[in-house]
């Protein structure tokens, strides 16, 4: 994939959660690898977790904790979290300082499922809390063409049923319908 301008931070401060969990889809996923190569990967699939009433997010009812706290930042950083105490998973925050919400990037490329994911391009707890940016090693990329509205698959989130029958439902998860060659 060809390189392109870099998404500011400032766009993850501007929209919806789950409007910009659709948005990315097609976006790529840029990451400066251990060895320096860079890989670009197009987003396939992404979850929205928006804000203190949605029950399947890390902070609803505003809990901050040590892990959560970064979600309470200005939209444009990384939350990089240990899942089951085997996988990282990806997720960039969103929205205003003080609104708890987040994207999880569940695939890219040909990487299907979040862990798998953060394990093929090497992202670990080390990029917590970090900037999006190319000087950190990470960052997102607007191609030139991103999939059409129609392309797009609106679905429940996956393994939140604990978030009881409403919020395990919500079509907060975006899909590609036909993933783009790598």
């Amino acid at each position: 994939m060809k390189a392109a301008k870099a998404i500011p931070k400032s766009w993850f401060r501007s929209s919806a959660t789950v409007a910009l969990a659709r948005e990315l889809i097609g976006h790529t996923l840029c990451r400066r690898m251990p060895d320096g190569r860079i890989r670009r990967l197009p987003i396939t699939e992404t979850e929205a977790y928006d804000g203190p009433e949605d029950l399947a997010c890390h902070a609803h009812t505003n809990r901050r904790t040590k892990r959560t706290e970064v979600m309470f930042a200005r939209g444009g950083l990384t939350y990089v979290y240990l899942c089951y105490g085997v996988h990282w998973l990806l997720n960039i925050v969103t929205g205003p300082e003080n609104y708890p919400a987040a994207v999880l990037i569940r695939g890219a490329g040909p990487h299907d499922g979040p862990g798998k994911l953060t394990k093929a391009l090497a992202i670990t707890g080390d990029q917590n809390r970090q900037p999006l940016s190319r000087a950190n090693g990470l960052w997102l990329e607007r191609p030139a063409d991103l999939p059409n509205e129609r392309d797009i698959l609106a679905t429940p989130r996956i393994g939140i049923d604990y978030a009881g029958p409403h919020w395990s439902q919500v079509p907060y998860r975006f899909v590609i319908r036909v993933k783009p060659k790598v």
